[in-house]
């Protein structure tokens, strides 16, 4: 039985209230009782007594539940099959709203909790061992119960009349809370040496998702000069759209991670089933995202009242006159009605660029524009191939030196991003923290990415010519573990040993436009001593 002491440290708040009397009598009868310290049960006596505040015997019995959580082994991820509750949770049932609050503050102050049933989750987080006590929401009993019984989410999403996607953001929450623990994500990188010098690059080398980018159809109302496949491929029927989406979805559960599909085209909503499909790939929990071009506001409602997408990314090349040479005239004010409706309900807009030595000094200033237009403004550097081959990018030394204006420009404008994996050399250079780059992984690259076109074929990256397979034919799993998809994934044999690999690698499609063998000549922009 634990000495007065430790009795005074694990009861500390509760006994805090307590008048010199009461006190001693709480600490006689622990003192009396064989074995455990009930002090929950000593308190409610002497609520009942109405000598204490009647919420005190809640209070101490979170008190308890932390003194055993602290006591219990130490959790982690090793042996974890599927999803499991972590093994230290405990759920109480308490007759006071309010006291968790009161117990995680470090406050004196008297708490005022409400007299209302309210659950408690006590727990030491599986990833950190930190001891964690919170309110529990309806979700997270509604996820208990699921693990509890082996529901899927798809039998929880039917029973409570709601996307499926939404029962997975939700166990995506409670695992990263900490009560619920799930095996580790199967897409890992291979070790490079980078990775043996320190320890900054390990939540680098494992992705937790997987992302699709879809190109339904090569359908689209645009003739851009800088497009890098107007290939002629049939639009993708609406049988073998679903086949892939089953594949994919299987293929993400095998891997552990979350799926997302990102429509693309030409212009996805010109696929004649794109309703169809965009309502499937919801249906099966995928987080979806639309890159395309400036829609009706009814496209955006019916697509919202299915699921509504986590971002739209739409296209500008420039200011007005350069971006309307590019993508055809009135294109540039089209997009800024288009951004006011996806603000208008609530959609996550992106703005991408393509840059070229013809605007590279007009992505400042276009980012001023859109400051208050978009949530996300980036750019990707030219891949010069198809369309794109007859334009160029800016030197080296000028790009150089964009990088830094850029940044500079960035602290005082929330809405641009950074995406190009250079930008983590400045980082280095300047002592500061690294991004994760292109896929937030440096060079996603069949790694934790990869296209498929209309006709099933499948590529490391949609910028440039980099078959892996054919989904139709080989399915996803074959597709990934093919000899191409583990080649692109290692990517330039030159950058193996560089000490910032994990999130950079350069850029593969500027490295094949410039006519190099991507696996051995690095990207010609780097500018790491």
């Amino acid at each position: 039985m634990p000495n007065r002491k430790e009795i005074l440290g694990i009861f500390h708040k509760s006994l805090s209230f307590l008048p010199s009397a009461a006190a001693a009598r709480a600490l006689a009868a622990c003192n009396s009782s064989p074995g455990q310290v009930n002090m929950p049960h000593i308190l409610s006596d002497l609520s009942l007594q109405q000598i204490i505040p009647p919420f005190l015997p809640d209070l101490a019995r979170i008190e308890a539940a932390v003194a055993n959580t602290g006591s219990a082994a130490a959790v982690g991820q090793s042996g974890i099959s599927g999803l499991q509750v972590n093994a230290t949770l405990q759920v109480l049932e308490l007759s006071w709203k309010g006291l968790s609050a009161y117990f995680v503050k470090e406050s004196s102050e008297t708490p005022e909790p409400q007299n209302c049933k309210e659950y408690i989750l006590v727990y030491r987080h599986w990833v950190n061992s930190e001891i964690v006590v919170r309110s529990a929401l309806s979700e997270d009993l509604l996820l208990l119960k699921m693990v509890a019984e082996d529901k899927t989410p798809e039998h929880i999403a039917a029973l409570g009349n709601m996307p499926v996607d939404a029962v997975y953001a939700a166990l995506d929450r409670a695992v990263e809370a900490g009560y619920l623990r799930t095996e580790s994500s199967h897409i890992r990188r291979a070790p490079f040496s980078a990775e043996r010098q320190d320890g900054l690059f390990g939540r680098f080398l494992q992705s937790s998702f997987m992302t699709l980018q879809w190109h339904v159809t090569q359908t689209c109302d645009l003739h851009c000069r800088h497009c890098y496949d107007r290939s002629d491929r049939s639009s993708m029927q609406r049988e073998d759209g679903i086949r892939i989406l089953d594949d994919f979805s299987s293929f993400c559960r095998e891997r552990r991670v979350r799926g997302q599909i990102s429509f693309s085209g030409g212009n996805p909503l010109l696929y004649p089933h794109f309703v169809e499909l965009y309502r499937a790939a919801a249906d099966r929990g995928f987080v979806t995202a639309i890159l395309g071009n400036p829609s009706p506001r009814g496209r955006i409602e019916e697509l919202i009242a299915i699921q509504a997408p986590s971002f739209f990314q739409v296209s500008l090349e420039g200011l007005q006159e350069h971006n309307d040479l590019i993508r055809g005239e009135g294109h540039f004010m089209r997009v800024m009605a288009f951004l006011s409706i996806l603000r208008e309900f609530g959609v996550y807009s992106m703005v991408m660029l393509t840059l070229t030595e013809d605007n590279v000094d007009q992505v400042i200033p276009l980012a001023e524009i859109l400051r208050e237009k978009t949530d996300t403004f980036n750019f990707n550097r030219l891949s010069m191939v198809g369309e794109g081959s007859t334009l160029r990018l800016p030197s080296k030394e000028r790009y150089r030196a964009f990088l830094n204006d850029y940044l500079k420009a960035a602290e005082a404008n929330p809405v641009m991003g950074i995406k190009d994996n250079l930008f983590n050399i400045l980082f280095q250079q300047q002592g500061g923290g690294f991004f994760g780059g292109c896929t937030g992984f440096g060079c996603g690259a069949a790694f934790n990415f990869f296209s498929v076109l209309p006709d099933g074929e499948a590529h490391a990256c949609r910028k440039f010519p980099s078959p892996i397979g054919n989904i139709l034919k080989q399915g996803f799993a074959g597709v990934y573990n093919s000899d191409a998809a583990s080649r692109y994934r290692q990517g330039c044999s030159v950058c193996s040993a560089c000490s910032i690999r994990p999130v950079c690698g350069g850029c593969l499609a500027v490295s094949y436009g410039h006519g190099l063998d991507l696996f051995s000549e690095k990207d010609p922009y780097c500018f790491l001593d």
